[in-house]
């Protein structure tokens, strides 16, 4: 009913990188090292010649971290360690290229056939030098310690980390010049271009909802306002009531209900969940003193809405048409 397992586990992480900002905690050291020093012995073991494309041309990216890097010129073998990029590949139609992926890789299903290559906080190093990959890509939810560690064992690997909903279209086209797939990323990126000025063109006028979000119910959990969630939410015609310098807020729920938002916003991983399956916050200690809980003013969306890929546009549009059902037809409006 919470937030997705995938994005918490980014979202944790990347709240304990913030509070480790400009000194050099003394745990972030060891988990370095180790990653380091893990990465020296599996290439100890398994020698130099780690990746299929090695002695093979190479040219030179910069990827979406500001990273200068060396890729093969033909890539032909990828792992991802992120999620949205699995499903970017998947929707680029190069996933006859992808030889691995990791175990929270979900969509498309034909994804969880894949060999995987562990968790994205931890994936073993050695099952992706097994693969012997081309390129490995990640996101912003891995370890920059897991690319160092990489790098270490001279395996390439490119970072994504799109910031808005528009950065996320622009790095799906990115990919698509990437790995070789340039024609389909263009076209990927213009119908995702298209749908957002079709949404825009239908909520041009109409002011923004005022909206909690609800990453995490206890402790309640919602977004800042320059989260790419919170771009999300603004494409959707909705603007989040939270006023806040931190990406990931706590907030007690007396704290929510002096705001009063006009709704509620979950994303959620049940396919069949609609926003009657959470009536049951009417009962809960503090939520019914929230008028959007106490008038039903529920918006449930895929929780692709978490995760910087193409279907993150899907969830946009569910979301807009439950916030504005005014903006579009009787039909398309129970959507």
């Amino acid at each position: 009913m919470a937030g997705s397992p995938i994005f918490l586990v980014g979202l944790f992480y990347w709240s304990h990188l913030k509070r480790r900002r400009g000194s050099r905690n003394l745990l972030a050291v060891a988990a370095g090292l180790a990653a380091l020093g893990w990465a020296a012995l599996v290439l100890a073991a398994l020698g130099p010649a780690v990746c299929a494309a090695q002695n093979a041309p190479t040219r030179v990216v910069i990827d979406e971290t500001d990273r200068k890097i060396n890729v093969p010129a033909e890539v032909r073998r990828i792992v991802s360690i992120a999620p949205s990029v699995t499903e970017t590949i998947y929707a680029l139609g190069a996933e006859a290229r992808l030889v691995g992926d990791t175990d929270y890789c979900d969509d498309p299903p034909e994804a969880k056939t894949k060999p995987h290559v562990g968790a994205l906080l931890n994936p073993s190093f050695e099952a992706i030098l097994a693969l012997k990959p081309d390129l490995v890509i990640s996101s912003a939810i891995n370890r920059p310690e897991t690319v160092l560690a990489l790098e270490r064992l001279g395996v390439p690997v490119y970072a994504t980390d799109p910031r808005s909903v528009e950065g996320t279209v622009d790095s799906i086209e990115g990919l698509g010049e990437l790995i070789g797939a340039e024609r389909a990323g263009k076209m990927l990126a213009a119908q995702l271009r298209a749908r957002l000025d079709n949404l825009h063109r239908r909520l041009a006028g109409r002011p923004p909802k005022r909206v909690l979000f609800v990453v995490w119910e206890d402790p309640l959990i919602s977004v800042g306002p320059n989260t790419f969630l919170a771009d999300a939410l603004r494409q959707a015609g909705a603007e989040s009531v939270v006023e806040t310098t931190q990406d990931w807020p706590k907030l007690s729920l007396e704290e929510a209900v002096r705001l009063q938002p006009e709704a509620l916003v979950f994303a959620s991983a049940g396919a069949g969940t609609k926003s009657d399956d959470y009536d049951g916050l009417r009962e809960r200690p503090g939520w019914g003193a929230l008028e959007a809980v106490k008038q039903g003013r529920i918006a449930v969306v895929s929780d692709a809405l978490d995760r910087p890929a193409p279907r993150m546009i899907d969830a946009i549009e569910q979301l807009a048409r439950q916030l504005h059902p005014e903006a579009f037809g009787a039909q398309e409006g129970k959507r």
